[in-house]
């Protein structure tokens, strides 16, 4: 029979469709994984609920969880969304270390949909601080792209959501 913690190990192997550097797991999208004999619910709650890549996720871990031997159900969860609080450290500086500046902390409070992006953003190239907006929307709605006066290099960041 599989453990938990089999089925952990293998949804961390399972990088983001949109940010391949980061697997779901660091990402914080996993929320939950429970083993009953042969069959493993996972549970996640996806960075948007319009996500192009939901049925992409859903069915890498549903493969995962075959290749363990165990009938997969894979839930979406979308009574609590996602925040990027629920990346992991591991995840932050895999983030950093392909030129996408990790997102801040969320401040304290109620749930807000995007914070607008002020304050002093580290530049993941060179690490100055002296970086400016260039424009909230990037590549994906996750994302916004910024410019680092430091070492002139322009670079994602992650927003906080």
């Amino acid at each position: 029979m599989v453990t938990e913690a089999q089925v952990w190990a293998a949804l961390a192997e399972i990088p983001d469709p949109e940010i391949p550097v980061i697997s779901l797991v660091d990402l914080g999208v996993v929320r939950a994984v429970e083993v009953e004999n042969d069959r493993v619910r996972v549970e996640f709650t996806p960075t948007f609920l319009g996500c192009p890549a939901l049925e992409v996720m859903r069915d890498a871990m549903a493969k995962k969880v075959r290749e363990l031997g165990a009938e997969p159900v894979v839930a979406v969860i979308s009574d609590d969304s996602w925040s990027t609080d629920r990346i992991t450290p591991e995840g932050r500086e895999k983030l950093r270390a392909a030129g996408l500046a990790p997102p801040t902390p969320r401040e304290a409070g109620g749930p807000r949909l995007v914070q607008l992006q002020t304050g002093a953003f580290r530049c993941p190239y060179c690490g100055s601080t002296d970086t400016a907006l260039e424009n909230i929307f990037g590549p994906t709605p996750c994302r916004s792209l910024r410019y680092c006066r430091g070492c002139r290099q322009p670079f994602e960041q992650f927003k906080t959501i």
